[in-house]
């Protein structure tokens, strides 16, 4: 609130200096029953923090701009510029130097118009960090280039690699949809070669460049959202298979304070273990994350999970 009170009297302000009625302290601190102290404040702030070319008249015993000026028309609160600064270190995974760099020049410029010293953007980085784990690593100039043709809607020529069918392809493609899942990249496309939405990992984009067709999206194509929902994650979709996992107490109070799907139910038992219910689209993914907990969780169901698991197991130990 008090920033808010304070941007209405620098706008007061600046209007009656335009106006060319030549305020001064006094004349402020009457209109916002301040003291003349800090109303002499705000003056100065406008002019050494905020830029404004304020120039007393001794004659007319108030100020005037020497030059043009307008007030921004963004004034940010001590909480918007805490909210933004976070907001950029959690986007630390961007894979552009450049692009990073300038988000953050455009944000100490911000920091600059805020009078908050003790809001500093380098110490950011020794206060809040973002470290991902089993990521595909995205290099070279490919994510500007794909997210300028994302907000232009404009279609890309794109050589795909697949390391699944060891296939090199070349793709004209739209781009609809940048996703951040777990630390990689995906772009989500309308794919002309196939005719419909396909998910590429941007790690394996070998070279983009703009399009030299048109790639036309069919009106039926489904949506950009359910696509993602069936194909990532088990936290995705209401209706699926219904899947009951049973951890022992060792991991029980570290699982809880997870969120595996919105409509999770966690029980806990008189043991100490935890059951864990939710529904899945298909088995892929929990695979991976019931074998991380080891002898740590049993799949109560369905059965089908658990002979998968079992089947696993039995064909590790043959590696061992």
């Amino acid at each position: 609130m008090g920033d808010r009170l304070k941007y209405e009297r620098f706008l007061w302000f600046h209007k009656t200096v335009k106006a060319q009625v030549y305020p001064n302290a006094r004349g402020l601190a009457d209109e916002f029953e301040l003291s003349s102290r800090t109303a002499q404040r705000d003056i100065e702030f406008m002019r050494d923090r905020v830029g404004a070319p304020l120039a007393y008249s001794s004659a007319r015993k108030g100020y005037y701009y020497s030059t043009s000026f307008e007030i921004p028309d963004l004034w940010l609160t001590e909480e918007n510029v805490i909210a933004v600064v976070l907001a950029v270190r959690l986007a630390s995974s961007v894979p552009d130097e450049k692009m990073k760099q300038s988000l953050c020049s455009f944000l100490g410029r911000l920091l600059g118009k805020t009078g908050k010293k003790n809001l500093r953007l380098d110490d950011v980085s020794e206060r809040v960090s973002v470290k991902n784990v089993e990521y595909s690593r995205v290099s070279g100039p490919h994510f500007p280039a794909i997210a300028d043709a994302l907000l232009k809607s404009a279609p890309l020529e794109i050589t795909y690699h697949s390391p699944h069918t060891g296939e090199t392809t070349k793709r004209n493609i739209l781009p609809l949809h940048l996703l951040l899942y777990m630390g990689t990249w995906h772009i989500i496309a309308y794919c002309a070669v196939k005719r419909g939405l396909r998910d590429f990992l941007v790690s394996r984009i070998l070279s983009v460049k703009p399009s030299d067709g048109k790639v036309i999206v069919p009106r039926n194509l489904p949506s950009v959202k359910e696509y993602i929902r069936k194909n990532f994650g088990i936290m995705q979709g209401e209706k699926g298979v219904q899947v009951v996992l049973k951890f022992t107490s060792a991991v029980a109070a570290w699982v809880r304070e997870q969120v595996w799907h919105p409509a999770q139910k966690a029980v806990f038992g008189r043991d100490g273990g935890l059951t864990l219910s939710f529904p899945v689209a298909d088995f892929r993914e929990i695979k991976r994350r019931i074998l991380s907990y080891g002898a740590n969780v049993k799949v109560l169901s369905p059965k089908s999970l658990a002979t998968e698991i079992k089947s696993e197991i039995k064909r590790m130990g043959k590696v061992y």
